[in-house]
């Protein structure tokens, strides 16, 4: 009778568990495709989350007018997700994990002027965000409001520690030295966009010239990095009023072996009142404001014979070779866009990937600095300042120290265990 008695509360147990089980993952929402139709009036776009059961919560902000980002709260399964492939209205949209959720970026089409609102459709289980036409001046004053999101999945900006291993050095052998060496963060290029007969953008009312300014700011963040971290080497790609080829610009840095390779930019416009700082890292963006960046800043060289436009298949075989480094790229651009938001004050248009040839063409880890809008009044008046500038510059050098004390802690690991 015992026996029987047990054998029967263990199926009753593991009947309850498998019931439980079975709770547990019909209880997991599932976000199963993410489609975009135009409106019956002709005057929008909708953009439905086909979701199995209701969001938890959601929020939505715009803090651009071609850039809508959502957060979606709960325990959402995208397993085989279908996304919308590239649309007028609608470019792209892209899905971070998160550890509460998704975070959500929405790249909108330049032309068009939508504001964004969310809401349950009636059956209550997707949801669906509306893009209403309005006037682009409405929309431009409204997203000033809004701080880009950060969506680096586990990031954290903390001081990482100082690393207190000690290296024996005598105990490497002399044909790990060389590669030990190159693992060192000891040598930085710097950027300074345009020069010489290439102004860049001429500024609100052409008043300010491009090149000026983000030459200054350059020699300022090089001037922070010879100050406070002793053992890196700062190498210009320009430190006068001179023209340098854009493709020369990264060999410089790859003869130089350098570490890392900041470009240094300020943006423009033709509404007066956009604002913000952007951070870029090399590869495949399909958005028209990404488009109009990169035509921009390759504009001057379009006419040069060694100049050819990166093509889809260019950062394709870019992105295969260099993975290490384009990782390392948005994360140091991550960085100093963080430091940019709240030490520099500025607001945040986020980070970006583009086909920039003067990042193309480097072959270590690589970010172009969007400081600001030139075309903006007051943006012009922070970046034309020497305080403007030196936050500026400050901002990119604590988010560049902060990279190199994980790049130090990490070689110490690494040599570490090449002495084991």
């Amino acid at each position: 009778m015992f026996k029987i008695h047990s054998r029967r509360t263990f199926f009753f147990v593991f009947l309850c568990f498998l019931l439980a089980l079975s709770d547990s993952i019909s209880a997991q929402n599932s976000l199963s495709r993410i489609s975009t139709v135009d409106r019956s009036d002709g005057k929008g776009a909708v953009i439905r989350y086909h979701f199995s059961e209701a969001v938890d919560s959601f929020e939505v902000i715009q803090p651009a007018p071609d850039l809508v980002q959502m957060v979606l709260y709960g325990d959402i399964d995208t397993t085989g997700i279908q996304l919308p492939g590239y649309g007028d209205k609608v470019n792209q949209v892209i899905l971070y994990k998160q550890d509460y959720g998704f975070g959500v970026d929405i790249y909108l089409g330049q032309g068009y002027a939508y504001m964004a609102d969310a809401y349950p459709d009636q059956n209550g289980t997707h949801l669906l965000v509306g893009l209403t036409e309005t006037n682009y001046e409405e929309l431009d004053a409204y997203s000033q409001q809004f701080l880009a999101k950060t969506w680096y999945e586990n990031f954290e900006f903390t001081e990482a520690p100082t690393p207190t291993t000690i290296i024996d050095t005598g105990s490497v052998t002399d044909s790990y030295n060389p590669v030990r060496d190159k693992l060192k963060f000891d040598k930085i290029v710097i950027d300074a966009g345009h020069g010489g007969h290439d102004p860049g953008n001429l500024g609100y009312k052409r008043s300010a010239k491009e090149k000026d300014v983000v030459l200054s700011i350059a020699k300022k963040l090089g001037g922070y990095i010879e100050e406070n971290l002793p053992g890196v080497e700062v190498i210009y790609t320009r430190e006068a009023d001179e023209f340098v080829d854009l493709w020369e610009r990264g060999s410089i840095a790859n003869r130089a072996e350098a570490d890392l390779f900041v470009s240094i930019h300020a943006d423009a416009w033709t509404q007066p009142s956009v604002r913000g700082a952007s951070v870029f890292f090399l590869g495949l963006d399909r958005s028209d404001r990404s488009f109009e960046v990169m035509k921009e800043e390759n504009q001057i060289y379009a006419d040069h014979e060694v100049v050819q436009d990166l093509s889809e298949e260019d950062l394709i075989v870019y992105e295969l070779a260099h993975s290490g480094n384009i990782a390392n790229s948005e994360r140091i651009a991550y960085m100093v866009e963080d430091q940019l938001k709240n030490r520099a004050q500025r607001k945040s248009r986020g980070v970006r990937q583009k086909g920039l040839v003067v990042l193309y063409q480097s072959t270590m880890p690589a970010i172009l600095v969007e400081t600001g809008f030139l075309t903006n009044p007051a943006e012009k008046r922070y970046l034309t300042s020497d305080w403007g500038q030196s936050l500026i510059a400050s901002a990119i050098y604590r988010a560049i120290k902060q990279y190199k004390q994980e790049q130090d802690e990490s070689y110490s690991l690494k040599a570490t265990s090449a002495n084991d």
